[in-house]
């Protein structure tokens, strides 16, 4: 082989889990959070005017301590994600938890005092030649000063989140691992799959009769947990509704619009671009369901695979996959293209298709080292040619940010995924203009098509979902059966009711809505992609020079909001529906060309 199956984290830290360079950098993380805490109970920043030097040196060591608690996190998770049966990983991943949370609370006290300055004093403050270039992020942290409650109250809220708000999130993991799905396989062997095996069955397996018998049996086993999965996502919540009236907040939006660092004007407009423009979307799965020999799809059906005649889809070799997404890159700029040689050649992925892996995939910044650390499991198909591309898009992000203050690297849920939205875009399409046969190109664009109504039917009705639950949930607890019902009304009316059967308990067996950090984790993804589609369109339109403004865009992400960065960059108003509709454009010609290739293949 020509390239590394599996990655190099030796050289972060050697040893695994049981690293004493590890623990040695632990060590050291804790003497700098303790000096951190002494000077910041020292500093006052009345006294520290005008150069405000100590409050410079609270922002050098708090840099030292963010890096150096991501590196630690980023590279025990890599561990436990290569091999999950690593009992130590856990305990070492709580030791950082720990620090981190001490660290946390530090930083509360410092956010609160910079509150505190007057505004006269904060201007002068941010013109001041050292902070000029983190007048963004102190703006934005002042800010949320404002919302904290008293020192000792942040702390007791923390502190409590750790056995409640987190503790939830980490019970949902717990449930999920009791769940088994029950499968009679064609020899009348019966499997119990755990939940990830039977979902990548469920909805990739070609035969349609397995991927009934699965979702019967898949329904009835979070069915039967229904309750727990209840009470955990209304305690989740309802800790997190709880919090924000605390901070003065009674609108369930408002955080995460905040998060996002976007408006509710350019949600409004997204949600509405898409609304307008789905009927493509139902065609396509209209198409599909007909190509099936159906009249309607059910949910189990919408990703399943499409195949005409006797196509066999191609696989490709760990090696043909990195030289086609690097040849393909550099058809967009020689610095994308460079980049993923370098980082496969280096030893960054983990690729390989080995037992003891946990499911899915992931980039994971390695701030200290300048590097980046990327999880998948490669089995050869054009899919997972268009994942690998997707992560080196989040690991190319994080490079055009490294000489940056980590302050000004801080980019929200809903710009992180447009990188790698961008990569993958540039592959998928390669691989559909390669195709050596219309058999092979509506396998391809299937796929292709499968993530874009993902995007914007599939997450529409958990957004849908999710407004409605947050609604009932500020009036007391949803019941099991009731959850299952807001999920149903949000899934027909996200569809425009062109399914013959839905997924009652996709609340619960849909982890992003028991995730504790993200609120509302479904719209960004729809806005990352949809926004870089629409970059994209806007590449296809002045290629020269491209990547450089490109490049310019993403450096950018952190420090201003969403609006800004795309009227700075692409001059372009993102609250008008214009600029969503030129990369629903692009998507809307792969289902013509799609529903024109099968016209006679029905």
């Amino acid at each position: 082989m020509k390239y590394p199956l599996t990655w190099d984290l030796d050289s972060i830290f050697p040893g695994g889990s049981h690293s004493k360079e590890l623990q040695d950098k632990l060590l050291v993380i804790e003497e700098d959070v303790k000096a951190y805490f002494n000077l910041n109970e020292s500093w006052e920043p009345a006294s520290d005017k005008p150069h405000y030097q100590t409050f410079q040196t609270l922002i050098a060591q708090s840099e030292i301590i963010t890096k150096a608690i991501s590196q630690t996190a980023s590279f025990i998770n890599a561990v436990q994600s290569a091999d999950v049966t690593n009992t130590h990983a856990p305990i070492v991943r709580n030791q950082i938890a720990q620090l981190s949370s001490q660290y946390a609370i530090i930083q509360t006290s410092v956010i609160k005092k910079l509150a505190a300055i007057t505004d006269e004093d904060f201007g002068a403050l941010i013109k001041l030649e050292a902070f000029e270039n983190l007048a963004f992020a102190l703006t934005e942290t002042r800010e949320k000063g404002n919302r904290l409650l008293s020192e000792a109250e942040e702390s007791m809220l923390s502190k409590l989140s750790q056995d409640g708000f987190h503790a939830w999130s980490n019970h949902y993991d717990t449930l999920v691992s009791y769940i088994k799905i029950p499968f009679e396989a064609a020899d009348g062997r019966i499997q119990e799959l755990s939940a990830g095996q039977a979902m990548n069955r469920m909805y990739s397996d070609s035969d349609p009769a397995v991927r009934q018998q699965l979702f019967v049996k898949w329904e009835e086993a979070w069915a039967s947990y229904a309750p727990l999965f209840a009470e955990t996502l209304n305690h989740l919540q309802g800790f997190r509704l709880e919090d924000y009236k605390l901070h003065g907040s009674t609108d369930f939006m408002e955080e995460p619009l905040r998060y996002n660092r976007i408006e509710k004007e350019t949600l409004d407009a997204m949600w509405q671009a898409i609304t307008n423009h789905k009927q493509p979307y139902l065609d396509f799965l209209n198409r599909k369901a007909a190509l099936m020999g159906k009249e309607k799809l059910a949910w189990y059906d919408v990703d399943a695979p499409v195949s005409v005649g006797d196509f066999k889809a191609r696989t490709f070799t760990y090696d043909e996959a990195v030289d086609f997404i690097v040849e393909n890159f550099a058809k967009f700029g020689p610095t994308l293209a460079q980049f993923a040689q370098d980082l496969v050649e280096n030893g960054w992925v983990e690729a390989e298709d080995r037992a003891g892996k946990r499911p899915g995939g992931y980039c994971t910044s390695i701030p200290e080292s300048k590097e980046s650390r990327i999880f998948m499991t490669f089995t050869g198909s054009a899919s997972d040619m268009s994942t690998l591309a997707h992560e080196i898009g989040h690991a190319f992000h994080s490079y055009t940010m490294w000489d940056l203050p980590t302050m000004n690297t801080r980019y929200a849920m809903n710009v992180a995924e447009t990188a790698s939205t961008f990569a993958e875009t540039i592959v998928s399409s390669a691989t559909v203009d390669a195709a050596e046969s219309d058999e092979e190109k509506i396998s391809l664009l299937n796929t292709k098509l499968e993530n874009a109504t993902a995007m914007f039917l599939n997450i529409h009705a958990r957004f849908l979902f999710e407004q409605a639950f947050y609604t009932e949930r500020q009036k007391g607890l949803v019941s099991a059966e009731r959850l299952s019902e807001l999920m149903v009304d949000a899934q027909k009316e996200a569809f425009q009711n062109q399914l013959s059967e839905y997924h009652p308990h996709f609340w619960a067996s849909k982890l992003h809505f028991f995730i504790d950090n993200v609120p509302f984790y479904n719209f960004p993804y729809t806005f990352g992609f949809l926004f870089s589609l629409s970059i994209f369109a806007e590449y296809q339109k002045n290629p020269a020079g491209f990547e450089e403004k490109y490049m310019a865009l993403l450096k950018d992400t952190a420090v201003m909001k969403t609006e800004d960065l795309v009227m700075k960059h692409l001059g372009k108003d993102i609250r008008s529906l214009a600029f969503w509709e030129q990369g629903l454009a692009i998507m809307e010609k792969d289902v013509h060309t799609f529903l024109a290739l099968t016209e006679d293949k029905i």
